[in-house]
């Protein structure tokens, strides 16, 4: 296996069993959820289900999920594994560009969703951040690469579709609660950030590069998390988060939720029916370049 290979390579802490709960009874909800999805997949197909198989080990998706690659301007330049934009080594120590999505999901109070990702997972593992965060793929059905065009006049169907298939994957969130016109795109955001532990003594060797399409949307829905994405999920007000983020609280972040927190969400998140609701804080045509995390 992939992961049996990669021990050797990188050092990925890993937190107290102690503190972490019986995961038994969390993966048998998450699997009895997950044959009702297919089950109601395959009675309804017609309504453009994701092909995406996501019942794969990360290794296996690290392997077959395929990237858009991208340029500075977001311009699709090609596709590629997940393995090869993820990996920071000599020849190419910023991994390869490619397109993403940060997902910010408020209930009806306008708490935030906040995940924690899964101790297992192969990069930044263990850190708190947004509701989700993943990419786009290329090969999917349905399709979720977006043309220039498309991000130009805000509508953005393959993000969307994306953050709906991985919402679904990740946090168990009905494809049905989560309709494509309630999200709203309100920006892209360009970083680099290696994936240093603090307790590492080499130089990373994963990081994401990414163009991070930002996407918000307001819905009630109903949760069941995957042990092997998540660890732990948390609904904030603006006040919880920013206690939350406090260093002596000793949470580690994940870079992109830091540079979004830091530059953006606050003013997003207190005129929240307004960007929802309205184009006030629609930025399509602006690529945010980021040059730290």
């Amino acid at each position: 296996m992939l992961r049996s290979l990669l021990r050797g390579l990188t050092h990925i802490p890993r937190v107290n069993s102690a503190q972490q709960p019986s995961c038994a009874h969390a993966r048998l909800q998450f699997k009895l959820r997950s044959m009702q999805l297919l089950a109601e997949d395959r009675t309804d197909h017609m309504r453009g289900a994701s092909t995406w198989a996501g019942g794969q080990s990360q290794d296996e998706l690290m392997l077959k999920d395929e990237c858009i690659l991208v340029d500075a301007d977001d311009n699709i330049t090609g596709h590629a594994s997940k393995l090869e934009c993820h990996k920071f080594l000599p020849h190419q120590p910023a991994g390869l560009l490619h397109r993403a999505f940060s997902v910010f999901l408020f209930d009806d109070q306008g708490r935030l969703l906040l995940q924690q990702r899964a101790r297992s997972k192969i990069t930044f593992p263990s850190v708190w951040t947004n509701t989700c965060c993943s990419h786009p793929l290329h090969g999917q059905t349905p399709d979720e690469v977006d043309q220039l065009s498309q991000v130009a006049d805000g509508t953005v169907p393959g993000a969307k579709a994306a953050a709906i298939r991985k919402l679904e994957h990740e946090l168990g969130i009905p494809a049905h609660q989560l309709p494509a016109s309630a999200f709203r795109f309100l920006t892209r955001l360009h970083y680099c950030a290696a994936d240093v532990q603090p307790a590492a003594t080499q130089s990373a060797l994963w990081g994401e590069h990414e163009m991070d399409y930002i996407l918000f949307i307001r819905a009630n829905v109903t949760l069941a998390p995957n042990p092997d994405e998540v660890d732990e999920v948390r609904y904030v007000t603006q006040e919880e988060l920013r206690q939350m983020m406090q260093p002596d609280n000793g949470l580690q972040w994940s870079p992109w939720f830091r540079i979004i927190a830091a530059r953006f969400l606050e003013r997003w998140w207190a005129d929240l029916d307004a960007a929802l609701n309205t184009d006030k804080h629609e930025d399509w045509g602006t690529v945010h370049h980021i040059n730290e995390a």
